[in-house]
C-alpha cells in the first residue's frame, strides 16, 4: 500500500478564526470523515498548521494515485469548494513508536 499526503489549503488567512456558519458545518463533516478513515486504518496522521495560514495535512494509505485522488476529492472541505486540495506521493521514513 502506498503512502500519500494531501494538503488542504484554506480560502483565506486566519480561516480557523473567521469561519462562517456554513464553513463550520462543512469542517465538522470533514473532521467526522477523517475520524472514520482513521478508525478504518486508512489515515496515518491528520492536523492543521497553526498561525495565520491554516493549511491542513492528511497522511494516508491508498493503493494507487487514482484511489488517493478520489479520497482527497471526496473530502467535504474540498468537494464543497471551500478549500483546495493538493495531493503528493509521500513516504513515512520515521515514525515514533514504530522505529
Amino acid at each position: 500500500m502506498a503512502e500519500w499526503i494531501y494538503f488542504i489549503h484554506a480560502p483565506r488567512e486566519d480561516f480557523a478564526a473567521t469561519m462562517t456558519e456554513r464553513e463550520q458545518e462543512v469542517w465538522a463533516e470533514h473532521f467526522a470523515r477523517l475520524q472514520k478513515l482513521l478508525a478504518g486504518g486508512v489515515m496515518i496522521l491528520v492536523g492543521p498548521t497553526l498561525g495565520r495560514v491554516n493549511t491542513g495535512i492528511a497522511i494516508f494509505e491508498a493503493p494507487d494515485e487514482e484511489s488517493a485522488r478520489r479520497l482527497m476529492e471526496e473530502d467535504p472541505a474540498i468537494a464543497s469548494g471551500i478549500a483546495r486540495g493538493e495531493l503528493r506521493p509521500f513516504s513515512v521514513a520515521l515514525l515514533r513508536g514504530r522505529d
